[in-house]
């Protein structure tokens, strides 16, 4: 049984951009429009990216995908290739951002002198006339893509954050449009507001201009991970030196690279030698030697020499691009906690037009009988322009992007929203051994043949079962088989005994290789080999035994140490109240030691790797009448790993494990450091922290400010919001959201608590 079905296998995926968005309410108009499509089983929108996703059983063409968001009254971006998509998507939000800010840096000073001349005392026709002048090309011009927008949405029967921005200065500016023309419809004191619509417009467009500008800025993460790759490189083809861009550099491809150069692609040194500081994937600042077969990260800075090395992956099969994509699919993705903004988005609009309509009612009905119009008029304008989606849009997105991009710094993957929300409720983790605890790379320790055996044939015979074996310590065994220039024998049969072991046929004769429990199981006697067996495993080396034909003829045992930084992150992740459980087919004994060594006091040994996902759903289903069942991780790296990491409520896999653990994972630790596990966990719990102030920041301000500026409070208290002020109160909040999340940037794991 799977953490979660997988739903997506026989499921097509698509991306694209849509633009002209600005509120969660267009995130909802999107979505639906998007389901209607046939076969479309999801659909979800993400607004701080403009970025669409859809999921469906058959795979919709262009056109139906581009009917579909223009029906909803947006338009479709056609998706370019992975290595232009971060720049396509920079490029639509500057262009959105120059263009507002043109709009915005024309209509100020009109907006102003408008306010200015507003405030004085004088109320005279040419006066009234000077102010309409003014206002025409601010609410004509400026606010234009408001009046655009509200239209579209009219066309199509919904309405959004455009529709209550227009109908507020569109009913500002028409009342003293018809004032000013037919002053004698209202007694000779017409109402005459055009401040308020100028200033409307005005306060919006900054809000706007201000919430680009931030917005940018949660791409930061992904723009710096770009940089790191130059644009140029210097090629040898055919024995010339040649300056090329990187897009056009091939497989094969021989890369000069010079002291102080950025390497570009990832390959393998073919000549020369060279320093190279790879922090940016390791994590450790002491660089990297570097000379001829020697493999080489794009992005990674050479330092003092130069060297020459054959490119092997270009284009999104560099290590680089892949971190890239995996950040930008990741702030892409939508959390759960976000449709909690989207079931309010559907009902918000309509819900608020209706209250401005029953403002109106009111204060009409109410007000004194020679301002009721005009009370009635501005409280209605105040409500309609005080009201804002686009805060509750932004809260949760704005902060996923940041936080992913934050993450990716620290050498961590979170493959969505989902698995970022789910980690700040991790109060269990399960740890493998090898590979995760300790660093996976066995060494041969010691020889151990019994008397008539030389250490030569125990090492050969090991070493030709091993031949046919992937696991890591087979591994260690050949490569100590390599280093004394021992040749393997012929296998004529080998079978793989899961969780224990292997057997195969050599010359004529049946060889079994693995732990103690399987020769115990076959009945092969140990004898006075168990203490030394029981000594081994105490001091952290796995003892793997020889036996040919039934006969035990020697003991290898094999040591993996631990890494450097597993027993502080075991410490730390403790002091965040996490349990900490550690996972291994390995002996009881060896088990106990290394976990002795990093402080893990619950120990599970000698496990089968079918077991390790049992092991998981076992501690998923510990909960009780009075607590919640618990949040379970499992960190791992091995292909027997991936059961168990599919199974927890969160997978961490390290990056230098195998690619079936990685896939099967929900975040990958980069730097293959146990520290990156309590890093998703502290970044989860202040990323939920953001999101949460956000919400109630957007909800909260929209609470107080509809009631303040519909004059709830004006009877008692004798408050009332003009719509100046609320226009100014809406764009702040958008701008707020946006920078509580940009907080986020400032997260550090090795301070943060």
């Amino acid at each position: 049984m799977s953490r979660r079905p997988d739903t997506t296998d026989h499921l097509h995926e698509a991306s694209f951009l849509v633009e002209g968005m600005h509120c969660a309410s267009c995130v909802s108009r999107v979505e639906k429009s998007l389901c209607q499509i046939p076969g479309v089983t999801s659909a979800s929108v993400n607004l701080a990216t403009r970025e669409a996703r859809i999921l469906a059983r058959s795979e919709p063409t262009a056109p139906q995908i581009s009917t579909a968001i223009e029906q909803a009254g947006f338009s479709y971006v056609p998706p370019p290739a992975d290595s232009l998509q971060q720049a396509a998507q920079d490029d639509s939000r500057q262009r959105e951002y120059r263009a507002l800010r043109s709009r915005l840096l024309l209509t100020a000073p009109l907006a102003v002198i408008v306010m200015l001349i507003s405030m004085t005392q004088t109320d005279s026709l040419a006066r009234n006339w000077l102010l309409l002048v003014l206002t025409m090309p601010v609410v004509g011009w400026g606010g234009s893509r408001f009046f655009f927008g509200a239209w579209n949405s009219l066309k199509h029967v919904r309405a959004d954050m455009d529709t209550l921005i227009a109908v507020g200065t569109g009913t500002a500016f028409a009342s003293s449009l018809v004032g000013t023309l037919f002053p004698q419809f209202f007694g000779g004191s017409p109402p005459v507001h055009f401040d308020a619509a100028a200033m409307i417009t005005l306060f919006v467009l900054l809000g706007r201009v201000l919430e680009e500008r931030a917005k940018g800025k949660t791409s930061q993460a992904v723009n710096e991970l770009l940089d790191l790759q130059p644009k140029t490189v210097q090629v040898l083809r055919d024995g010339i030196e040649v300056g090329l861009a990187v897009d056009d550099v091939v497989k094969g491809d021989v890369v000069i690279v010079r002291p102080g150069e950025r390497i570009a692609l990832d390959g393998s040194v073919i000549e020369g030698r060279s320093y190279v500081d790879e922090s940016m994937i390791s994590g450790e600042p002491e660089p990297v030697v570097k000379q001829p077969d020697a493999p080489v990260i794009g992005g990674t800075l050479n330092q003092s020499g130069s060297f020459h090395f054959c490119v092997e992956r270009v284009g999104g099969e560099t290590l680089l691009q892949q971190i890239v994509r995996m950040v930008r699919d990741a702030q892409g993705s939508k959390a759960p906690i976000a449709r909690l903004a989207d079931r309010v988005a559907a009902y918000f609009v309509p819900v608020v037009l209706a209250i401005a309509v029953a403002t109106f009612t009111g204060w009409w009905m109410y007000a004194a009988e020679e301002s009721a119009f005009e009370s009635a008029m501005i409280a209605a304008v105040s409500v309609l322009v005080v009201a804002c989606p686009c805060a509750l849009g932004l809260a949760t997105p704005t902060a996923i992007m940041v936080a992913m991009g934050q993450a990716a710094r620290f050498g961590v993957l979170i493959k969505d929203g989902e698995s970022l929300e789910t980690a700040h409720k991790i109060d269990t983790v399960i740890l493998d051994k090898t590979g995760t605890i300790t660093e996976g790379r066995p060494r041969v320790d010691r020889l151990e043949p019994v008397d008539s055996v030389a250490a030569e044939t125990l090492l050969g015979i090991a070493a030709s079962v091993e031949s046919r074996s992937e696991h890591p310590i087979g591994a260690a065994i050949l490569e100590e088989a390599r280093e004394q220039q021992i040749a393997a024998k012929n296998v004529e049969s080998f079978r793989a005994i899961e969780g224990h072991g292997a057997e195969a046929e050599i010359d004529g004769r049946l060889v079994l290789i693995g732990n103690a429990k399987l020769f115990r199981d076959r009945g092969i006697e140990l004898g006075t080999w168990s203490g030394q067996i029981d000594a081994l495993a105490a001091t952290g080396s796995t003892p793997v035994l020889v036996a040919e034909d039934g006969r035990l003829i020697g003991l290898i045992a094999v040591a993996d140490r631990i890494r450097p930084t597993s027993q502080s992150a075991v410490a730390q992740l403790k002091s965040l109240g996490i349990d900490i459980i550690m996972v291994t087919g390995d002996h009881q004994r060896t088990a106990q030691h290394v976990a002795a060594e990093v402080g893990i006091e619950n120990v599970n040994a000698e496990v089968l790797p079918a077991e390790k996902a049992r092991i998981v759903a076992r501690h998923q289903e510990q909960g009780d009448d009075h607590r919640q069942p618990p949040t379970v991780a499992m960190v791992g790296d091995g292909i027997n790993d991936a059961p168990a990491l599919a199974r927890a409520d969160v997978g961490f896999a390290m990056a230098a494990g195998t690619d079936i653990a990685v896939q099967a994972a929900d975040v990958t630790l980069v730097r293959s450091d146990l520290k990156g596990v309590a890093a998703a966990v502290l970044l989860s719990r202040q990323t939920m922290r953001v999101i949460r102030q956000n919400l109630f920041f957007a909800l909260f301000y929209n609470s107080l400010g509809i009631p303040l500026a519909a004059g709830l409070f004006y009877p008692v208290l004798g408050l009332m919001l003009p719509p100046m002020f609320a226009a100014a109160a809406m764009a702040a909040s958008s701008v707020c959201v946006v920078t509580n999340s940009l907080r986020l940037r400032k997260f550090d794991p090795r301070s943060d608590r």
